[in-house]
């Protein structure tokens, strides 16, 4: 969309700006976020989203808007796979709702840099190899092929476990956590907390989820400009969105379903697109019923009680550091 700094350098700024005062000044006093606060600040980041849309509209035309605001809506959809593992994360550490804002503003500040870097050599490798576009194309449908066949006690982060162990093994780590601090003096030690692990359990789970869709994304928009903002964009939204849908998860039960076949739809245009370039607007429209379709569908056809409760919930790894 443009090849200046400035833009780039303004959009920045401004997210900078407006994380700072919503930690700064709007949650600087810790609390337990409550559905109605999550919901007014989920409309806020989505009417700024959509009016930096308009101008993305009014400053490059409507190919680019449509671009964008497609990029955001698929972001945005699967960032809603995030949440799962989020619940799964803070319930499994125990992590108290008033401490559960803080981890994640933390870790949207660790995604903007693996967003950007991820971002900028994606585009750069598809400009310059463009054969990549059909090795992400396939790997998308694999990622949907197996999001659709897998179960729901599947959905575990195969990597958190990892990342506990390895921050346990190399990092000093306390006892006992001290609030939302995520580093303490004990024993005339400098160390961590356990909320740090969970900080690094949430960042490289953002890196994970950021493996599926960037290169998602990568088929809508070849523009590192609008992949990044509308990444950003949506990753910011996440955070309030997490709160109003946390206890509304088991009733869009069918929400994974329709994320693979958005994938799955998304790859499969990236491998047609040397003999038919889907038109982005049809694009925007699959993504958009496959959505809707499926809370419709979750609302319709609830998720059997004895199936929700009796989901088995992960064991804190308390025991685990006593063993230690």
């Amino acid at each position: 969309m443009t090849e200046s700094l400035w833009p780039w350098v303004g959009f920045n700024v401004f997210v900078l700006a407006m994380l700072g005062l919503d930690l700064g000044l709007f949650h600087r006093k810790e609390h337990a976020v409550s559905p109605k606060e999550a919901t007014l600040w989920t409309l806020v980041w989505v009417s700024i989203s959509l009016a930096f849309c308009g101008g993305v509209w009014h400053y490059g035309g409507k190919g680019p808007a449509l671009e964008w605001l497609t990029a955001y809506v698929v972001e945005y959809a699967l960032s809603v796979d995030n949440l799962f593992v989020f619940l799964m994360v803070f319930a499994y550490f125990r992590v108290a709702p008033q401490h559960q804002h803080r981890v994640l503003f933390w870790g949207i500040l660790g995604a903007f840099v693996m967003r950007a870097v991820l971002i900028l050599a994606g585009t750069a490798l598809v400009a310059k190899f463009h054969w990549l576009i059909y090795v992400f194309g396939a790997f998308l449908v694999y990622t949907a092929v197996k999001m659709l066949t897998s179960k729901d006690d599947e959905d575990v982060d195969p990597e958190a476990g990892f990342i506990v162990k390895m921050s346990r093994r190399l990092l000093p780590v306390a006892r006992q956590g001290d609030g939302s601090r995520f580093f303490i003096t004990e024993d005339n030690r400098r160390k961590v907390t356990p909320l740090f692990i969970v900080l690094m359990v949430v960042e490289a789970t953002d890196l994970l989820f950021a493996m599926d869709s960037i290169p998602a994304v990568l088929g809508i928009s070849k523009d590192p400009f609008i992949i990044y903002t509308s990444n950003v964009c949506a990753i910011l939204g996440l955070r309030s969105l997490f709160f109003v849908v946390s206890s509304l998860m088991e009733k869009f039960h069918l929400l994974k379903i329709a994320l693979g076949v958005i994938l799955g739809f998304v790859g499969v245009k990236m491998l047609i697109e040397g003999y038919y370039k889907i038109p982005i607007g049809i694009s925007l429209a699959i993504i958009a019923g496959c959505l809707v379709a499926a809370i419709l569908a979750s609302l319709a056809f609830p998720k059997p009680p004895e199936l929700a409760q009796g989901e088995k919930q992960p064991e804190p790894p308390v025991r685990e550091q006593e063993r230690g």
